[in-house]
């Protein structure tokens, strides 16, 4: 497989939380506290993935104060425009400077049925307007019994690459269901054996090139106390953050894994 460099990507996913006067206030206290604390965003890269109200805003602050943080969407539409009422087309958010859209999270495909069809024409969808897809595979506990670790996973990454071209910029994110708000997370080595199958999907379904520079992140459960651990695999390129991505001394910790990790 060719060698790549892949610089390591932290994403806080905020879900349904802070409106968009909470958003000015976090985005901007979590960027002093990484300046204050001397963090260098030429070494990780930093997403922030707040609810749809607060795209706009966090879009201006970041211009505004050239705040280095990457925008993303939680979500988008499989429509590009027309009679979909609710709906959020990537037209619009490729529009708001939106980089990243979060496409196949868990709590999508549980509270939405958004089966592996879906999400697939989601992903393609991302990249007609230039957004990054993130992919998100994971497996239940009931999952894990009865197939392991990688099963769901693996066969959820095929279906959302199909037709995907070899040149596509993606990120993966492994994301254990039983993990995601457990506390209990999966153990960096758990972690890692499922990341490198998946990097194997990646190459399979597009080619090794690809594999070497899509970034596959790691999501359940993260916090400062843990990443240091999941980051010193080969396969685990950054972390997807729910919980801990809402408080700005816990998210900026994980950030600075390499100052307090040496890794």
């Amino acid at each position: 497989m060719a060698m790549t460099t892949r610089m390591p990507l932290i994403a806080g996913n905020w879900k349904m939380n802070l409106d968009h006067l909470q958003a000015v206030a976090f985005v901007q206290k979590l960027h002093w506290t990484l300046k204050d604390a001397g963090h260098d965003h030429s070494t990780v890269e930093v997403a922030v993935f707040p609810p749809f109200t607060d795209l706009r805003t966090v879009q201006t602050l970041l211009d505004a104060d050239k705040i280095p943080f990457a925008l993303g969407a939680q979500d988008l539409s499989t429509h590009d425009s027309g009679a979909y009422t609710g709906e959020i087309s990537g037209a619009f958010l490729s529009k708001l400077d939106v980089r990243y859209v979060i496409i196949g999270h868990s709590e999508r495909r549980e509270y939405h049925a958004e089966g592996d069809d879906v999400v697939a024409a989601k992903v393609q969808a991302a990249l007609r307007h230039g957004l990054v897809p993130v992919i998100c595979v994971g497996e239940t506990s009931e999952d894990l019994e009865k197939f392991g670790a990688s099963a769901v996973p693996v066969s959820q990454l095929r279906a959302a690459l199909d037709g995907v071209a070899a040149d596509a910029d993606i990120v993966v994110a492994y994301e254990p269901v039983w993990a995601i708000g457990s506390g209990q997370a999966a153990t960096p080595e758990q972690a890692q054996d499922v990341c490198a199958k998946l990097r194997d999907v990646v190459a399979e379904a597009l080619d090794a090139d690809a594999a070497a520079r899509t970034r596959v992140l790691y999501g359940g459960s993260v916090k400062a106390a843990n990443i240091a651990g999941f980051m010193r695999e080969p396969d685990v390129d950054g972390a997807l953050v729910g919980g801990a991505s809402l408080l700005v001394d816990e998210f900026s910790s994980i950030i600075r894994f390499q100052k307090h990790v040496g890794v």
